[in-house]
This record gives structure tokens, C-alpha cells and sequence, in this order.
């Protein structure tokens, strides 16, 4: 009787993991394609109709803040106009802010850069407890003024005091924190209309972007051409629809 050998076992068990996997999709798709040329799924709009995850005193702070972040000039308007701040709100209620699709059972230990997050705590609960520090802290530095109340220029102070540590922040990194709403206010002013921010497409037009065109392929191979089609999101795209 030839005996089994530990290759031969994984070999089989492979195939057999192989094939049921195969007749599992193929019961799926069974009488016909599961999808319509055309047709997509696209995300639910945002609608600017109050705070889903902020408090009216937090909210006033962040869309402060994404104001100096980006100020309105001749080209744009404000992180607070093109809804940055919105944009931010929208995805702390979401799964963004709960850290879904993350391992969260611990342990927790401080890792590298390239570990990516290694903390228990959500960007939700981050933006909480570090607003509040930061009102706290722009308080103490400014003769009890809170941060909405500052001028320009006492802004853009309090905010480099995040960016380099010297703004202590109680209970949290300041630095930390300047980096994670710089970049969410990047992704906010930036990212398709249909989650919240770049209102009107304001950032799409500054740099010339022209959006979620259905079909980019005649422009492939056309090299350093600007591209002469109008800024279009994916809400108000005809191919762009919900079957």
C-alpha cells in the first residue's frame, strides 16, 4: 500500500479547496452575468444637513481650522466653503471613524511608521478628545480666548504650535493629531463631491481635474495634454447611476 506523503495530502487538499471554491462561484453567477454594462453602485450623497458625528462647538473649531488650512484666495474658496469640514463629520460617522475593517482586539503596542495604526483608539474618539484638548490648551495661551475667537494670525499660531509640538495638547499628541486632520482636510478638498467636501468641484477645476469621467482610454497615451472636459462628480455623471 503506498503511504500518503505531507505533499501529496497538501496537494489534494488544495485541489479539493480549488474545486469546491470554483463550484461555489459558479452556483453564484449561474444563469447569467450578475451585472449590467453601464451600470454602478455608486456611494449614498451627503447632504449638508447638520453634524453627524460633531458637536455644534466642535464643528464650529474644525471648520475654523480647515480654514487655515486652506485659505480662500483667487483661485479657491476655504476648506470651510468647499465642505472639508463636512467631509470630515461625514466620515467620523462612518466606518472610517470606527476604525471598521480593523483588527481592534489588542494588544496594542507602539509599532513603526510602516506598521500603519497600532492604537486602540478611533479616529473618532482621537478627534473628540483632541478638540477638546486643543480648545483647552488655544485657552490657556490666548488669554481664554477659544480658537474660533483668535485672529488670522493667532490661528495660524496655534495650529504651528500642533504641527511642532510646542502646543502641548493634555491626553494626546498634538503632533499626531495636526497630521491626521491635515490629512483629512486634504481628503476632503480633494475627494469626489459625492462624500461631502470639494463643493462644486472648486479644487477638481483649480487644477484642471476632470473627474469621474466614465471612460478615460482615448487619453491614455496622450502624454502631458491637458485634457479639455468639464469637472464632473460621480452623482451627476449619466453613466454613473444605481441599477
Amino acid at each position: 500500500m503506498n503511504s500518503i506523503t505531507r505533499r501529496r495530502l497538501l496537494g489534494s487538499s488544495a485541489v479539493l479547496l480549488l474545486l469546491s471554491s470554483g463550484a461555489a462561484r459558479a452556483a453564484i453567477i449561474r444563469g447569467g452575468i450578475p451585472w449590467k454594462p453601464g451600470a454602478a453602485d455608486p456611494p449614498n450623497a451627503v447632504t449638508p444637513d447638520g453634524w453627524k458625528y460633531f458637536t455644534a462647538q466642535e464643528a464650529a473649531l474644525v471648520e475654523a481650522f480647515v480654514d487655515r488650512l486652506i485659505p480662500s484666495d483667487a483661485l479657491s474658496p476655504g476648506g470651510k466653503d468647499c465642505g472639508c469640514a463636512i467631509f470630515v463629520d461625514r466620515q467620523l460617522a462612518g466606518p472610517y471613524g470606527r476604525f471598521e475593517g480593523y483588527y481592534m482586539a489588542g494588544p496594542f503596542r507602539q509599532g513603526t511608521k510602516q506598521q500603519g495604526p497600532q492604537s486602540a483608539v478611533t479616529p473618532a474618539q482621537h478627534y473628540r478628545k483632541a478638540l477638546a484638548a486643543f480648545d483647552i490648551g488655544c485657552r490657556r495661551k490666548f488669554s481664554g480666548k477659544s480658537f474660533v475667537d483668535l485672529s488670522d494670525q493667532q490661528k495660524d499660531e496655534a495650529i504651528g504650535g500642533l504641527e511642532d509640538g510646542s502646543l502641548k495638547l493634555e491626553g494626546t499628541d498634538a503632533q499626531e493629531f495636526f497630521k491626521l486632520i491635515l490629512k483629512d482636510t486634504q481628503n476632503g478638498f480633494l475627494a469626489d463631491p459625492i462624500y461631502g467636501g470639494n463643493k462644486d468641484m472648486a479644487s477638481w477645476t483649480m487644477i484642471g481635474f476632470p473627474g469621474a469621467h466614465y471612460d478615460y482610454r482615448d487619453w491614455i497615451d496622450r502624454h502631458n495634454e491637458r485634457i479639455p472636459l468639464p469637472a464632473i462628480g460621480i452623482k451627476n455623471h449619466p453613466n454613473w447611476t444605481r441599477s
